[in-house]
Formats: structure tokens, C-alpha cells, sequence
């Protein structure tokens, strides 16, 4: 499958009847703590919809939630690169009936961390995004000078067969883009595409964007798909449910075909 199916955010004029910037950050501003697991297992079992946010130590993992949140420390940032070993979760939505889930997960490939806690770890994220079943899309940071590495790739392939299905979207991050002039930037997003697109299939959701926390580039952006990621989660049970009923009436249509009535008529 060509990159033609890894898409970048359309960035359109605000129409009446769609969801303005206002909103989306304002939604994503009501994010706060909700319990940590350092297990898969210790997370609570949910009907929300669950968005993942990976990425390498030092890609701005912590820095971009934050900043999407518009809150200095809801996302903790270790000053050791690597300590954090938990799977942090958010409730989004207001307070008395929340509509989603943020998951910070642990950043990889620090050198320093024990080769124990990598295998340790490497096994937990594997797991969670191969089998969690509220999660509904990740969010995979890659420093914009770097591009992904060999270590988000192999992250991705963890999620590969859900996000090819469908099941999981998936949106990369090119972060620090502000480091980047505007043809090293172009550069970045065309490769982070092309290399995006060996994952991209009919029925996936693949886009890429390029991202500054500190020139507040993207972060709206980001924000509608999000909440459009939430809104298409709530209402696919609805999809769902009307499709079961006009089956079933398909069937007993189907049944009554050719059979004389019950009753004969006067």
C-alpha cells in the first residue's frame, strides 16, 4: 500500500454545526489523573474510549500531553529519562460522567535502564496494545529530527494488526518541529509518511502532523482528531445495534416468504 493513505490533519474554516478549536481544548483540558498500574492487568476494565500515548524517552511525550491539556504537570515528566515505569491513566469528559481515556505509557530506549526492566516493559506495552480492548487509538511521539526509529517500529508492529484492521487508529506526532526550518520540516513529514504508509490499508487510519509544544503548532489540530476519534467510538455501538435489528428483521422477512398464514381470511 502506497503513503497516499497516511494522511496529514485537514486544516479547514470553522463552519457553523462543527466542533471549534474552543471546544476541542476545552475538552481535552478537563484531562486529570485517574489511578496508575505498573501491570497490564491492574487497569480498570472500561467501555471508554482509550487513547495511548508512546514514544522514545526524551521525544516530548510528557511535554505534549501537557501542552494538549493545557496543564503544566498533569503528564509527568522524570528528570531521569526512563524511570517512569507505569501506565498512567486520564479520564477526559466532565467530572460526573466522563466520555475517555488517555493512557500515558512509559517512553523507551533509554540506554541507561536495566536490560531487565526493558524486557520487562517491552512485554507490558506489547500486551496492552495488542490485546487492551477499550483502546481506540495511539498516539505515537517521534522526535521530528530524528524520524521514527528502529524502536518505533518495532512498537508499531506491536499494534500493526489492529491499526490495519481498523480497530486502532494511529497518529504521529513529529514533535519539536520548531527546531526544524520549513524545507527540513517538509523533509520530515514526507519521509515519516512514506514510511507510515507500509502500514496504511483501506480501512486504516493513519496520519502523521508536525508538532511544537512550544510554538503551540499542531496542538488544536490534534485536539479534533482526538475528539473525533472519541465521537466515532461512542457511536459505533449505536451503528452497531441498528445493523443487529435490521438484520433480524431481514430474517424474519425472509422466514414469512412462502408461508400460507396462520389464520385464512374471511
Amino acid at each position: 500500500m502506497t503513503s497516499n493513505n497516511t494522511k496529514q490533519p485537514a486544516q479547514t474554516p470553522e463552519v457553523e454545526g462543527e466542533v471549534s478549536d474552543k471546544q476541542v481544548l476545552g475538552w481535552t483540558h478537563t484531562a486529570r489523573f485517574l489511578t496508575t498500574a505498573s501491570q497490564l492487568e491492574h487497569l480498570p476494565a472500561t467501555e471508554l474510549a482509550e487513547i495511548a500515548f508512546v514514544g522514545r524517552s526524551n521525544a516530548g511525550k510528557s511535554t505534549a500531553i501537557n501542552t494538549l491539556a493545557q496543564q503544566k504537570r498533569l503528564a509527568y515528566a522524570s528528570k531521569t529519562p526512563g524511570r517512569t515505569q507505569h501506565i498512567n491513566l486520564f479520564h477526559l469528559g466532565p467530572k460526573d460522567a466522563p466520555n475517555a481515556l488517555f493512557a500515558d505509557l512509559p517512553g523507551y530506549g533509554y540506554a541507561a535502564v536495566a536490560k531487565a526492566a526493558k524486557l520487562r516493559w517491552q512485554k507490558v506495552m506489547a500486551d496492552y496494545l495488542d490485546v487492551r480492548r477499550s483502546l481506540s487509538g495511539v498516539v505515537l511521539m517521534v522526535d521530528s529530527r530524528l524520524g521514527l526509529t528502529d524502536l518505533d517500529k518495532q512498537l508499531l508492529q506491536f499494534v500493526q494488526r489492529r491499526v490495519a484492521s481498523g480497530e486502532v487508529k494511529l497518529l504521529v506526532l513529529l514533535t519539536k518541529s520548531d527546531k526544524l526550518n520549513r524545507q527540513e520540516s517538509d523533509v520530515a513529514l514526507r519521509k515519516a509518511q512514506d514510511e507510515l504508509g507500509e502500514l496504511a490499508t483501506e480501512a486504516s487510519d493513519v496520519s502523521v502532523t508536525l508538532f511544537s509544544a512550544l510554538k503551540k503548532q499542531g496542538v488544536a489540530d490534534v485536539a479534533h482528531i482526538l475528539h473525533e476519534w472519541v465521537q466515532a467510538h461512542v457511536q459505533a455501538p449505536e451503528v452497531e445495534v441498528t445493523e443487529q435489528m435490521a438484520a433480524g428483521a431481514d430474517e424474519e422477512n425472509k422466514g414469512g416468504e412462502g408461508d400460507e398464514p396462520a389464520v385464512s381470511p374471511a
